[in-house]
């Protein structure tokens, strides 16, 4: 039945019933008598109670419908109303789903797309600045080294600046290089790379840097591993600019679903923060792989990002790694 006629219907009954019993028993004299008044205004107020009810009962689908729609959000798929109701309501309901079906499906191509040409971007500007920039400034020190043979003794300590400066710079343009594209996963896998990275932060930002992985990890595929290491990236980062931490973990360790990515810290928590765009993008890269990504408090204190990537697994259960610390070096360079 249409919502219009049930609704019709419903204040139908309550005025029929309202009229029925003004015809019958209940009468109202000239002036009106108090028992009379007192009459008239219980009834009125249960007809109007009974209205109230029965059109909340009709309508609490559409409630529940308002608030999907003010706390659905894309990048967690799955949420949906259940569709209840007769007539326009299960079909509003279910209309209702079908677009966030293709609202989700839309934006997760779209995700991919340019996440694909971003990961393309910075495969191509990495290559430039190692193959280009890179190179230049090894000539350039190269050459600094042949002239500062040949210099005066007066001028040597002054061309030696000149190439530490250099060099610093030679190493920076590198690391760049590295965090844009990871030649590492690429050449020797995603535990090599992990540690890399870990290696890379400690000695950086001078966090105490722990690394956990699993020596035995299903083949994930370069996608997933791609996401796992830009996921573990990102979170590193978000240590080392918001959390005032003094240590950090990066763990990757097999399930029986799949494998599970932590990185945990020891800092003042993410609080009732909003999410910034570092966790929307570890959210739109999470939903590549069909992965689920939660970023919440971290026990004993801090923040903790996990990352579940569904992936089979087979064969028997993989022995725990030992836990290696990765202290910030002496970067003191020789001249």
């Amino acid at each position: 039945m249409p919502l219009f006629w049930r609704i019709f219907l419903l204040n139908a009954v309550v005025l029929i019933t309202a009229t029925a019993l003004l015809l019958g028993p209940v009468t109202v004299s000239t002036p009106v008598l108090l028992t009379e008044a007192a009459v008239l205004t219980v009834g009125l107020a249960a007809m109007l109670f009974a209205n109230a009810l029965l059109v909340r009962v009709g309508l609490a689908p559409l409630q529940r419908v308002t608030r999907a729609m003010s706390t659905t959000d894309l990048l967690r798929p799955g949420q949906r109303p259940e569709v209840t109701g007769r007539g326009e309501i299960a079909e509003l309901i279910s209309t209702y789903n079908t677009m966030l079906d293709r609202l989700e499906d839309e934006r997760a191509t779209s995700s991919a797309r340019a996440l694909s040409a971003q990961e393309d971007e910075r495969r191509r500007i990495a290559q430039e600045l190692h193959d280009e920039v890179g190179q230049s400034l090894t000539a350039v020190l190269l050459q600094l080294k042949r002239v500062a043979d040949h210099a005066p003794v007066e001028l040597r300590e002054e061309l030696s600046l000149v190439q530490e400066t250099t060099r610093s710079s030679l190493d920076e343009i590198r690391r760049i290089a590295r965090r844009l594209r990871p030649g590492v996963l690429d050449e020797l896998g995603l535990a090599s790379a992990l540690k890399a990275l870990t290696t890379e932060f400690g000695a950086s930002t001078g966090l105490m840097v722990q690394h956990r992985l699993d020596p035995d990890l299903p083949d994930l595929g370069p996608e997933a591993e791609l996401v796992l290491y830009r996921v573990a990236q990102e979170g590193l980062t978000n240590i080392a600019r918001h959390a005032q931490a003094r240590r950090a973990e990066v763990s990757l360790c097999r399930t029986p679903t799949g494998v599970d990515l932590q990185v945990r810290d020891d800092g003042h928590g993410i609080g009732a923060a909003a999410e910034g765009a570092g966790i929307r993008g570890m959210r739109e890269r999470a939903l590549l792989v069909g992965a689920d990504l939660d970023v919440g408090p971290a026990p004993g204190g801090g923040t903790r990002v996990r990352l579940a990537v569904p992936v089979p697994v087979r064969g028997p259960a993989p022995v725990r790694a030992v836990p290696t610390v990765t202290a910030a070096p002496d970067r003191r360079r020789r001249t």
